[in-house]
């Protein structure tokens, strides 16, 4: 069952954050800004450009945003008062086309197996229609031990049988192996067949 829920992580390579020069040269507090950063960028999209705005929804001084702002902001976009981390939504969008695609193949997937089903169940179904009705009639017996059935009704119920059997065995893809050796037990069988009139 689906959960439409978003994704809630995000994967990361440390190696390459830590490889990038503009994060080597962050002082401690920087890299504090940053990370607060991107986990609100990822849960909400967005953060206020506004310096007093951004220090209020991240809980730190407007002085510790101020002094930090200039060596963060190559990490992130600007757009409309908000900053925006390009890196994330674009992992965000990957991890939604794939979900998507996922979900797309599992219909698919559902249709053709569901299809397969009726038609299966029409073959049974036509072939169960034309033969008699498979319902025994059970009459009690003169000894009062059992239930006889009539012979009629066995023989309606053989056919039912055998034609379900037919029906099945049509649909059995055969295997070379199985058709090569069952060509030859028959050679071997005719060839003593022959043997033994001479």
């Amino acid at each position: 069952m689906s959960q439409n829920r978003e994704a809630p992580a995000y994967q990361e390579y440390a190696a390459a954050m830590m490889a990038r020069i503009e994060y080597r040269m962050m002082t401690l507090q920087d890299r504090g800004l940053l990370y607060s950063m991107r986990l609100e960028c990822w849960v909400n999209g967005k953060l206020p450009e506004n310096p007093f705005l951004l220090a209020k929804v991240l809980g730190f001084s407007e002085q510790e945003i101020i002094d930090s702002l200039p060596a963060v902001r190559t990490f992130f976009s600007v757009s409309d008062g908000f900053f925006f981390c390009p890196e994330l939504d674009d992992y965000k969008n990957h991890l939604l086309e794939r979900k998507e695609k996922l979900s797309r193949s599992g219909k698919a997937g559902a249709d053709i197996t569901n299809d397969k089903k009726k038609k299966a169940k029409n073959r049974i179904d036509k072939n169960s229609s034309a033969t008699p009705s498979a319902t025994p009639s059970a009459t009690p017996s003169g000894s009062g031990r059992g239930l006889s059935i009539d012979k009629s009704s066995s023989v309606k119920l053989s056919q039912v049988k055998q034609s379900q059997n037919q029906s099945l065995e049509k649909e059995v893809i055969p295997d070379p192996f199985i058709v090569a050796m069952e060509a030859e037990e028959a050679r071997i069988e005719a060839s003593s067949k022959v043997k033994v009139r001479v």
